[in-house]
């Protein structure tokens, strides 16, 4: 008997899937797209309404001549790729390559890599959604449009091997308009006053902060207002106003996103949003598991959706019922979380395939970020059917005369949904509500006296907006619409490796040359950098996946306005020349000051006698300190997988390494360095680098 043929992207995919399926089926890797534009040209007639010229990828041809071959000794075959655009448009070239009925149903399409799901995937095949190719396809080809119009433009007039992406251009100015308000922002002088107060009668202690004067909010610009409250206050009486005393509730965050997992991820793993990416699709495609074999962990890691099918939610809680008790399960609908309009909700959101396959069961048969990426997924989703935490809050009003003071306690009462997980924040400044969660304020009474012991001014000055992380840049993006969640970390990986973005201590500065780029497109380009049109393209590619919108109109539209910026451009812009930046070595084969360039991995040092010495060297940055073992000087290095390390300059003479930044302090117990730590508990601090002493300190704070 023949088999069918089942095709997926990947080889692990098609390992998990065959699995399943069983012996009449042929499960086969099509190793991601098979055709593509070609990148020696454009590859799109404009004149003949936009249609693009896709050939075989280079490499593929063996690929595709394998598919060939088993598709002609098949009886039925399946498009089985992942359940997006992207997916859907690899399908559709394999089945023109295959020559496969477009009006026969063998699309099939799954959202988790389970036995049930495939089982019930290839018992109702469907045909090819030409709406999602043709998404697709139109957003291929305006990234193409702009890509291969403007490129060469800024070779001619500006730099050659420069490049602009019609979404990164957007994302470069994000963090160059936040560099910009960073550099203009004026400090402003503001204090804030607090007052420890002591009950006569127990002798217990009370803090509390100025909110109102005059039954106005306090904001007090300056020492000299300052010092006319506190003498006012001196000869006060402070009498207990008001009491109250209430319940406070906080809610589980919502299941994973693409975005929010991405987001997650940086905050509480460090991982950027490639490697995030690189590993949940690990997870989706199966794995090998002591006891089972391959098997898909995840569901479909591509969504904007934060929906759960009604099994997996009656299944979450019967776990959460019988490993934590019925107190622990929530009684609420948490699939009706706030969703944008842009929400796409045909996907669920990223969850365990099987709640009871908890992280410490598998964790032998994972590597140790494997581990840890299921393990903060399993528990953001675990959570998210989990009651809701209760505080009891108590807020005290303080009355001197026309001043209020305020003091509030909370004290976490029932952990519900916390006993697991609670959501990362991303800045200093943004709202934690587990900070006060065990400040118990002393039982006082209403019109009771206070006594004031101490006074506490405290001088401020309003901050900048910090840079972007990759955290906040992805937050950003889902915010205004830019990108999709699945094309966040292509787009942050390009921006990085052009050289329009650096990171500086983990998070985004605009380079020289890419301050220059948004600058340029501002002028010509006005709509392609502009945030609002990018958003707005976005939504035209939603409405022409769900059919309310042609994608050869859409591109016509698009590419009138374009074409009539690009000749002005070509007409105005005046050759800019950008001087390379000179570096302190010198070229060893020719005596030339070589110059820092960028690269596909950064900087790097060449010599500026091009193309008659042709000398390249890594390009490290010095940070100011010698190194403890040889006193060379401590530089900044990469691993292959681009995290940062610290080095002696003198390797490979000299092996000395930090993964965190040495400083110019020794230690006072052993005379080891002191390195640059920082966690959310303690903050930043210095550490000695000898493991077996141990000795630490806050940052600025002497011996």
């Amino acid at each position: 008997m023949q088999k069918s043929l089942v095709i997926v992207e990947s080889p692990a995919k098609a390992k998990t899937i065959s699995k399943f399926l069983g012996r009449k089926y042929k499960v086969s890797a099509s190793m991601g797209h098979v055709r593509d534009l070609p990148k020696s040209q454009l590859g799109v007639d404009v004149e003949k309404g936009f249609v693009p010229k896709y050939i075989t990828i280079r490499g593929k041809g063996s690929i595709i001549n394998r598919l060939k071959k088993e598709a002609s000794k098949s009886d039925e075959v399946y498009l089985a790729t992942d359940p997006d655009r992207e997916g859907e448009a690899i399908s559709w070239h394999l089945s023109n390559i295959l020559k496969l009925d477009e009006n026969k149903k063998n699309r099939i399409v799954f959202h988790e890599i389970t036995k049930k799901a495939i089982n019930e995937a290839i018992k109702s095949p469907r045909k090819i959604d030409k709406n999602l190719v043709d998404a697709q396809q139109a957003r291929r080809i305006l990234d193409r449009l702009v890509g291969y119009k403007i490129s060469p433009l800024l070779w001619k007039k500006v730099k050659k091997g420069l490049s602009a992406g019609r979404v990164q251009s957007v994302a470069v100015r994000l963090i160059s308009d936040r560099e910009k308000e960073i550099e203009n922002f004026i400090p402003e002088e503001y204090w804030t006053l607090d007052i420890e107060l002591v009950d006569k009668e127990s002798n217990k202690s009370i803090n509390a902060k100025l909110i109102y004067k005059d039954d106005k909010k306090v904001n007090i610009k300056n020492k000299d207002e300052m010092d006319i409250i506190i003498n006012c206050l001196q000869d006060k009486e402070f009498i207990v106003d008001k009491i109250t005393k209430s319940q406070r509730k906080r809610n589980p965050a919502p299941p994973f996103t693409t975005s929010s997992l991405q987001q997650e991820a940086h905050r509480k793993l460090g991982f950027t949003a490639k490697k995030t990416m690189a590993i949940a699709q690990q997870l989706y495609e199966g794995l090998d598991i002591k006891g089972e074999g391959s098997v898909g962990l995840v569901t479909y890691i591509r969504t904007d959706s934060t929906r759960v099918a009604e099994t997996a939610i009656n299944e979450c809680k019967n776990f959460i019922l019988n490993n934590y008790g019925e107190h622990f399960v929530s009684n609420k609908n948490y699939n009706k979380h706030k969703s944008g309009n842009r929400i796409q909700d045909a996907h669920e959101s990223i969850r365990p395939t099987s709640v009871y396959r908890t992280p410490d069961k598998i964790k032998e048969s994972l590597t140790r970020d494997q581990y840890r990426l299921y393990k903060l997924i399993w528990e953001r989703f675990l959570a998210s059917q989990m009651s809701a935490a209760v505080y009891d809050t108590v807020t005290i009003d303080i009355k001197a005369d026309n001043f209020l003071f305020r003091a509030t306690g909370s004290v976490l009462k029932f952990t519900g949904f916390m006993e697991i997980y609670i959501e990362s924040k991303d800045d200093e400044g943004d709202e934690d509500e587990t900070k006060d969660a065990e400040a118990k304020l002393p039982e006082l009474k209403e019109k009771q006296k206070l006594l004031l012991k101490n006074l506490f001014p405290e001088q401020h000055f309003t901050q900048p907006p910090p840079r972007f992380t990759e955290a906040t840049l992805v937050k950003t993006l889902e915010e205004k619409g830019i990108g999709r969640p699945s094309t966040y970390a292509p787009i942050i990986d390009t921006i990085i490796q052009r050289g329009y973005v650096e990171k500086i201590d983990n998070r985004f500065k605009p380079t020289e040359l890419g301050n220059l780029v948004v600058e340029i497109m501002k002028e010509y380009f006005s709509d392609i950098i502009d945030v609002d049109f990018t958003a707005e393209m976005e939504n035209e590619l939603d409405k022409i996946e769900i059919g309310e919108a042609d994608w050869k109109q859409t591109l016509e539209k698009f590419y009138q306005s374009f074409i009539k910026d690009l000749k002005k451009a070509e007409e105005k812009l005046k050759k800019i020349k950008i001087e390379d930046e000179e570096s302190d070595e010198i070229c060893e084969l020719c005596g030339r000051t070589m110059v820092i360039k960028y690269g596909r991995f950064g900087k790097f040092l060449a010599c500026p006698g091009f193309p008659e010495c042709k000398n390249t060297k890594p390009f490290f940055e010095t940070i100011d300190v010698e190194c403890p073992v040889c006193g060379g000087n401590i530089v900044k290095r990469y691993s292959k997988k681009g995290r940062v390390f610290f080095g002696c300059s003198n390797y490979p003479e000299c092996n000395f390494m930090s993964w965190h930044q040495p400083t110019k302090e020794k230690c006072p117990v052993c005379g080891s360095v002191l390195v640059k730590r920082k966690s959310k508990k303690k903050g930043e601090y210095l550490k000695c680098i000898n493991n077996e002493c141990g000795y630490e300190k806050p940052v600025g704070v002497s011996h």
